[in-house]
């Protein structure tokens, strides 16, 4: 069935009940150009593991199997005739070590090993599984639905050639406090920060000394962070910072590019100096401390 009918269907369907919405989406097979587009669109590696939720005949599990050796599989279907007729395709194409299905709530599927997630649902249910998988999928596994999306998610990544694919990145949780301490202009510098995130888009603000700024360009995929803040240091005058780090946890790693601008030059005319780098999630940051300045 092409892409259209599918979602004639599924706006014929919409009448249905919740609870139906919940628990069921028609199998309609995919076809084989839209099942190579989303394997291309995973850019699968040797080692990684996929899963489809919601796996049907296992189609896109296999063909992911088939373009890489190394690469894992699991599909997971309330179907039982749907779960044997793919476990019996893996054993005829001889994948049955790498690739198995099993009948399951795509609620309850184990996602955390995963490196890719494709889904091709009813777009409520996708919908759902949204919250499942910011919560239980590591930063920096990969999501890719056909057509619909995950709602106020936004994709990193679309393929928009015929049938529309997109591709989510699952982001690292920064939001809150960070600290960290640099050796910028001859001492030690504590910056204390905090960070308000909305899915892959984040803002930051940070406190150092008495002075505060905001941070630009704030990038996140996955684990993967960089930001840039522009602010003045008391007794080292406007810097420069650029910052890109790894986020594991309670910390993040890297290094940050330190430069002072001064009048019209720019930042490569300065005298930069790169820098390691660690923040650690802080209980309660000092941005909103008292700046110590008096009142009148």
């Amino acid at each position: 069935m092409r892409w259209w009918q599918w979602v004639a269907l599924c706006a014929a369907m919409a009448a249905g009940t919740a609870q139906a919405q919940e628990r069921f989406s028609p199998f309609i097979p995919s076809d084989a150009l839209s099942v190579e587009r989303m394997v291309a669109l995973a850019g699968l590696r040797d080692g990684e593991t996929v899963i489809d939720l919601g796996s049907g005949d296992g189609r896109i599990v296999l063909a992911a199997a088939r373009a890489h050796s190394g690469v894992r599989g699991e599909g997971v279907d309330l179907d039982d005739g749907l779960v044997r007729k793919s476990n019996e395709a893996a054993q005829t194409a001889g994948l049955a070590g790498r690739v198995h299905f099993r009948r399951g709530d795509v609620f309850d599927a184990d996602i955390s090993k995963a490196d890719v997630i494709f889904i091709w649902l009813w777009p409520e249910i996708m919908r759902m599984l949204r919250p499942k998988i910011l919560h239980e999928a590591k930063p920096g596994t990969r999501v890719i639905t056909g057509i619909w999306g995950l709602g106020r998610w936004r994709p990193d990544r679309i393929d928009d050639v015929s049938m529309r694919l997109n591709l989510w990145v699952v982001p690292a949780q920064i939001g809150g406090d960070w600290r960290w301490t640099l050796p910028v202009a001859g001492r030690p510098r504590t910056y204390d920060a905090v960070f308000d995130q909305h899915f892959q888009d984040a803002e930051g603000f940070v406190r150092a000394g008495n002075r505060r700024g905001s941070f630009q360009d704030i990038r996140l995929e996955g684990r993967e962070i960089s930001f840039v803040l522009d602010m003045t240091l008391e007794g080292a005058g406007r810097m420069r910072h650029r910052f890109s780090g790894h986020v594991e946890g309670e910390t993040i790693t890297g290094t940050v590019r330190v430069v002072t601008l001064q009048g019209e030059r720019d930042e490569e005319a300065g005298d930069a100096v790169v820098l390691p780098w660690q923040a650690t999630r802080a209980a309660a940051g000092a941005y909103l401390g008292h700046s110590g300045q008096a009142v009148r």
